[in-house]
């Protein structure tokens, strides 16, 4: 009876190998190898092109990227930037849509397809094509046609900041289709019975907001906080990941471009480390006690 068993908890364990064999394989060859390759890449210099010559230069593409290149940081400082400021905004309005698209209106599926269909047309050339035709920048400032004077009135600092988000926003619209699907996901995943409940308490709209619907999806809002994040770092338009694809297949020095991604990586890595251990004490999980 126990061989049996035993076997049986082996043919098991054989089928679950079997399946997951191809994805192994596959994170193996395509993600494991060439990850380990461009950390040892990253301590070497290409001195023959055609043989692909290596040459050991140590910590030299790191001292580089932090001393001796003007692009580099300047460059990372910027990306940065634009990464804290695209973040929030991303967040607020996607919540906002997912809010406004879970209550029974007329069209909410055309509304729905509507805001998630710039992910699939926008994540390659098109995207990049409205991109060198100036969309993203004043465009929707222009649209809006704030008068000059209102940016008078508020002062050099505080108009440049409203100027600067106002031109993003174009961007930004195109980029909120998943959070906006993941929000209505948490949203829809909140029981009636509790808004039902606080109502017959007297709580108001604003009330049930803060007490239920924002603690509820705070699972939620941390996962759309780490893929816009790392959306927003790894997205084929950030200049980050040209300068480093341009230094390695334009410039041909693959050791240092090695180098500068595995500074980003670590960058990344630990960002979101910060992330997830600040708001450790914040996120509320319906399951635990």
């Amino acid at each position: 009876m126990t061989g049996k068993k035993l076997s049986l908890e082996r043919k098991k364990m054989l089928a679950g190998y079997v399946y997951i064999a191809p994805w192994a394989i596959g994170f193996a060859l395509f993600m494991l190898y060439p990850l380990i390759y461009s950390l040892w890449l990253a301590f070497h210099e290409v001195v023959g092109v055609g043989n692909f010559d290596l040459e050991l230069v140590g910590w030299g593409n790191f001292n580089k990227a932090f001393v001796l290149d003007t692009q580099f940081i300047p460059l990372f400082i910027s990306v940065v930037q634009d990464a804290v400021i695209n973040t929030p905004l991303i967040l607020v309005f996607s919540l906002f849509i997912a809010i406004l698209l879970n209550h029974k209106i007329r069209g909410r599926a055309f509304f729905r397809a509507a805001f998630f269909l710039p992910v699939l047309i926008g994540s390659g050339l098109a995207m990049q094509q409205l991109l060198y035709a100036g969309v993203g920048k004043d465009t929707l400032v222009n649209g809006i046609g704030v008068p000059e004077e209102v940016f008078l009135y508020m002062g050099p600092t505080f108009s440049q900041i409203v100027f600067d988000m106002l031109s993003r926003l174009t961007v930004i619209f195109w980029k909120t289709g998943v959070q906006i699907l993941l929000f209505l996901a948490g949203l829809q995943g909140i029981s009636p019975s509790l808004y039902e409940s606080a109502r017959c308490d007297g709580a108001t709209e604003w009330e049930m907001f803060w007490k239920i619907t924002l603690p509820l999806i705070s699972p939620i809002i941390l996962l759309n906080l780490v893929y816009t994040c790392v959306d927003s770092f790894t997205d084929i338009n950030n200049r980050m990941m040209v300068y480093i694809k341009d230094t390695a297949f334009t410039k041909i020095e693959m050791g240092y471009a090695s180098g500068m991604g595995w500074i980003y990586f670590l960058f990344i890595f630990l960002l979101l480390i910060i992330v997830f251990a600040s708001t450790r004490r914040l996120v509320v999980y319906t399951g635990e006690k």
